[in-house]
């Protein structure tokens, strides 16, 4: 998702020869795995720098969709009901409304319901609920057909797709990017945008202090018609999105397990579980699908965006964790931005690559004391 985006960007501003490098087929991990979830609001606990990237990108959703669509005639099915926070215990009360307070103090859209409010809107929410928050503006989109969206406005612009390819080193040569080495032979290129995902750390030469992990996510389907709901239904547990034609994604685990992609009989058990408690009718259903992903997690669990300072031509656009699909957008945006211009985006600043190589020089200072 991220590469796609960033190279229809680059094109977009005119930048020539712009070849895409994906390990397999494109979007085929996490973006295709993801649940679509568009918001920025519920989890976050304060207006801190990610919160702003994260909420500007999805304002930006809108607009970029609907050019997506006036480029390919796909409708990735932008979904703008919102999304219901459900509390189920004092602890998670107490939570959402701090969220509530703060997110008020700032303008932001949140709206408090009582747990029967909760169910007028969504009758299928357990009695159990104890409160709830509505994000109006936290959106869900269908991620699989903004992939097929972005493949073919990527396509109509130009860009050179090599698939089935993996990237093993960059070239680097004093201190400047030359290209990158793959399993199909060398590719020159004096601008290398890193877009690796869960797959970064293993891509040699690149920054000794920039260390990405994959975290494996499951995902289930149930179907259900008439639909279960309209808004996204989360809680501390997880979350069911549901899709237009009857579909309800449920999600999702957090393990560390390097990249054994399956699905495990515990991580149905507690899928399962979490969907129950949110909508007790599911305990009728039988999951019809079930996949697991890698999001791309670095050590402080923050996007890793921009120039990298000591090698020339290097970008980084990975790192982005639970959050890819959301960030797309914004990371496009900025992205194409700075190799244009040559200048980074303000915006940028927090995530930047070099923030690794200062705490490691801090580090280094500390133990030296």
């Amino acid at each position: 998702m991220i590469g796609l985006s960033v190279a229809r960007a680059l094109a977009q501003r005119g930048v020539g020869n712009v070849t895409l490098i994906e390990r397999g087929q494109p979007g085929a991990e996490a973006s295709w795995a993801a649940g679509g979830i568009l918001a920025p609001q519920i989890e976050a606990d304060l207006p801190d720098d990610f919160f702003q990237l994260a909420a500007t990108s999805r304002d930006l959703y809108p607009a970029w969709v609907d050019s997506l669509k006036s480029e390919t005639g796909i409708d990735v099915e932008l979904d703008q009901t919102g999304t219901i926070y459900l509390a189920f215990s004092e602890p998670e009360e107490a939570e959402l409304t701090s969220r509530y307070d703060w997110q008020k103090r700032e303008g932001l859209s949140v709206e408090w319901l009582s747990s029967e409010a909760a169910r007028r809107l969504e009758p299928c929410i357990s009695s159990e609920a104890r409160s709830a928050l509505l994000f109006p503006n936290d959106y869900q989109v269908e991620n699989r057909r903004l992939l097929r969206a972005l493949l073919k406005a990527n396509e109509k612009l130009g860009v050179n797709l090599i698939t089935n390819c993996e990237v093993s080193e960059l070239r680097v040569e004093s201190s400047k990017t030359c290209g990158v080495e793959t399993s199909l032979g060398f590719i020159g290129a004096p601008v290398v945008v890193l877009a690796a995902g869960a797959w970064t750390s293993l891509v040699r030469s690149t920054l000794p202090g920039i260390k990405l992990k994959p975290v494996r996510g499951q995902m289930l389907c149930f179907e259900m018609r008439p639909a279960l709901a309209r808004h996204v239904l989360y809680s501390a547990r997880g979350y069911l999105v549901p899709r237009r034609d009857g579909r309800i994604l449920a999600g999702s685990t957090t393990e560390q397990v390097g990249f054994e992609n399956r699905v495990t009989d515990a991580g149905r058990r507690d899928i399962t579980s979490m969907a129950i408690e949110i909508a007790p009718v599911l305990a009728d259903s039988t999951p019809t699908d079930s996949w697991a992903g890698f999001r791309p997690c670095a050590s402080d669990e923050l996007p890793v965006l921009g120039p990298c300072a000591e090698i020339s031509g290097l970008y980084y656009a990975t790192g982005h964790y639970r959050n890819g699909i959301l960030l797309a957008p914004i990371t496009a945006e900025l992205m194409a931005e700075a190799v244009v211009s040559g200048k980074s985006p303000v915006l940028l600043a927090p995530f930047s690559p070099d923030r690794f190589r200062a705490a490691e020089e801090i580090s280094r200072a500390g133990a030296r004391d």
